[in-house]
């Protein structure tokens, strides 16, 4: 793809103009594929056509600044595809871009941060050319105040086509159940495969307990919000022919773990060489399995050479796969205390207690969200950068920096078993009242149908954040200790009686208040948060002195360590 649209990065890019001009020239690197495969001319009809992608890297991290505002030009040297190649390039995408003779040539504007398509060259091989030939095409750029990297790519007449098969795997499955995994690919190609990189990618749900000494395997960081997948590269020695049809010597095991829900996994089939197997790796650490050799023998027999494979769009294949399973995500609140004026830091937010991960591999959709309901008496005054304002009732609120009654705090789109999500807050103290509290519930991101569908326990997705109680009852939706949960919400503190309602100290009514929303966030229409829990003032004299000293002063610091570990 050319790089287009000089109408709408005009406007960013305009003012780049100046730095791209300054005394540091900056550097821009093309780049695409290091070789690729042409069918064969054909007797009959006409040839196939592949597309070699040029690319163009502006290194600049500064999004705003880093642009280049100018006019630039690329060079594309054919001489060295002569006879082998016939080019041109994609009208539509590229529209001023001219072959003439043995050179081509584009021209175009603008070079924002980052890396973009530059131009698509659409090859065949040429009249007359033969198996095997091959040649290079070297792309050069030039433009007023910068410099350009050239790039060199290789096209070669045949090769593999190597293509994956498509398993027959049952979809629907219970935890601990294994089923064979007898991967099989074919070489429909022109050329042997000098040998070939199987490449097996599998979520946080599934896995092969096999590991061959072939092949080397790497985990995502558990600290990254990704699938928790593992990767396997497994280099397979032999000449695999053209026309021939292959299977695994013993077929791979597959199983859906205890901790399996939506999972998936990939199968990929590429010729090996270092240069893939570098691509593959990505820069992740790897470790080389213990086991046996894990081989490839042959189906169908065939004969021919070796290149780069012919269509590599054919040479993968995955499957989803949906576990019988639950997730118990609990939540948990806090107790702080502060005098008016004071700032208090509080931490709440759920961990999800398994068995099973919850992952949204395929729509990248968020997992969950923590609904939070602030205190009465009480503001924020610093929220995690995930979390967003909303009404009382939890709507959209288009003021995001004032204090709100009511938070929302999406997680990713995977929530690991043992892993949750922290939320550290932090209050101002308005009005100094004993027992406010505001409910943390855990629930469906659609706040109309708060169901969170794969957890069996909805009672313990409510906990409390508890401001100046009285008698220091738990705060969170899991026992001390963290042993899983209690399987019931905490119960919001009971209220203290109201000085100013009462003055003689008798028992009176205490003044009780929501915050907005229904009670119930455990099922059912609606999504509001529980109601904030009864409060009362508190007034002068010896309970105003008592709190001033810090008298009323609760911690949930050993719950949340526990909860935490």
């Amino acid at each position: 793809m050319c790089i287009r649209d000089s109408l709408l990065a005009a406007a960013s890019l305009a003012g780049a103009a100046a730095p791209a001009q300054a005394a540091d020239t900056p550097v821009f690197t093309l780049g695409g594929p290091a070789e690729t495969a042409l069918h064969p001319y054909p007797e009959n009809g006409r040839p196939k056509s592949s597309t070699v992608e040029i690319s163009l890297n502006n290194p600049s991290e500064d999004e705003e600044n880093g642009g280049f505002g100018g006019d630039f030009t690329l060079t594309f040297d054919l001489s060295g595809v002569a006879g082998v190649a016939d080019v041109k390039f994609d009208g539509e995408a590229n529209p001023d871009c001219k072959v003439t003779g043995t050179k081509a040539v584009c021209e175009d504007w603008g070079i924002w941060p980052g890396l973009q398509g530059a131009a698509d060259l659409v090859v065949t091989a040429a009249d007359g050319s033969e198996s095997g030939d091959t040649g290079t095409i070297t792309v050069t750029g030039q433009a007023d105040g910068a410099t350009f990297t050239p790039f060199t790519t290789r096209l070669t007449v045949g090769g593999p086509d190597l293509v994956m098969e498509r398993l027959p795997f049952r979809t629907e499955l219970t935890p601990g159940e294994k089923q064979q995994a007898p991967i099989t690919f074919a070489n429909r190609g022109t050329r042997d495969a000098d040998g070939v990189l199987l490449t097996l990618r599998y979520s946080r749900g599934l896995d092969i307990p096999q590991r061959y000494s072939n092949c080397e395997y790497t985990v995502d960081d558990p600290d990254q919000p990704d699938f928790g997948s593992t990767t396997a590269l497994c280099s397979v020695e032999g000449a695999f022919e053209a026309g021939a049809t292959y299977t695994l010597a013993t077929p791979l095991t597959l199983e859906a773990t205890e901790r399996a829900y939506y999972d998936t996994f990939l199968y990929r089939i590429q010729e090996n060489s270092a240069a893939q197997r570098a691509s593959q790796r990505a820069g992740a650490l790897f470790e080389r399995g213990t086991g046996g050799v894990l081989k490839a023998v042959p189906v169908t027999k065939g004969a021919a050479a070796r290149s780069t494979d012919l269509n590599p769009y054919d040479n993968q294949q995955d499957a989803d796969f949906r576990t019988e399973n639950t997730a118990d995500f609990v939540a948990y609140g806090d107790q702080v205390a502060g005098p008016e004026g004071a700032t208090v830091k509080a931490d709440i937010g759920f961990r999800n207690e398994g068995p099973a991960w919850i992952g949204h591999i395929r729509s990248g959709e968020d997992v969950a969200t923590v609904d939070f309901t602030v205190p009465q008496g009480a503001s924020v005054i610093a929220k995690p950068d995930r979390c967003r304002a909303v009404t009382a009732d939890g709507k959209y609120r288009e003021d995001q920096t004032s204090p709100a009654p009511r938070y929302v705090c999406n997680t990713s789109m995977t929530v690991r078993d043992g892993s949750g999500l922290d939320l550290p807050f932090e209050l101002r103290v308005d009005k100094a009242m004993v027992g406010a509290s505001g409910a943390v519930t855990v629930r469906n991101t659609w706040l109309q149908n708060p169901k969170l569908p794969f957890d069996p326990k909805p009672a313990n997705n409510t906990a409390y954040l508890v401001l100046n109680g009285e008698g220091g009852s738990d705060s969170g939706g899991t026992t001390g200790g963290g042993d899983g949960g209690s399987g019931e919400p905490s119960t919001p503190p009971t209220s203290a009686p109201d000085p100013e309602k009462s003055p003689s100290g008798d028992s009176g009514s205490s003044a009780s208040t929501t915050s907005g929303g229904t009670a119930g966030t455990t099922g059912g229409s609606g999504g509001g948060l529980a109601s904030t829990g009864s409060i009362a003032l508190i007034g002068s004299g010896t309970a105003a002195a008592a709190l001033a000293a810090g008298l009323v002063l609760f911690t949930a610091a050993r719950r949340r360590a526990a909860r935490h570990a």
